[in-house]
């Protein structure tokens, strides 16, 4: 027995909670490389932490309101 493929607003929707990881990860990776190469040991590293982290967090917070209000709503109503 075969599934049915999945849904293309679904798979959107978890594609786009697969780049809030990135959007976590890439500014800790930018502060690490300026730490590299200016010598600002452990600083940069620390302020891309702090921004990729609460950036990422209110992005997927934002998200899955938004999904959750797309579920919620009646089918045929307009957004």
């Amino acid at each position: 027995m075969t599934r049915p493929p999945p849904d293309p607003r679904e798979m959107g929707y978890y594609f786009a909670l697969a780049q809030v990881g990135i959007e976590m990860v890439a500014p800790m990776g930018l502060g690490l490389l300026l730490d590299y190469c200016f010598h600002w040991t452990p600083w940069a590293m620390i302020v891309g932490l702090v921004v990729g982290f609460v950036g990422g967090l209110v992005h997927l917070v934002l998200m899955v309101r938004r999904h959750d209000a797309e579920k919620r709503r009646p089918p045929g109503d307009a957004p």
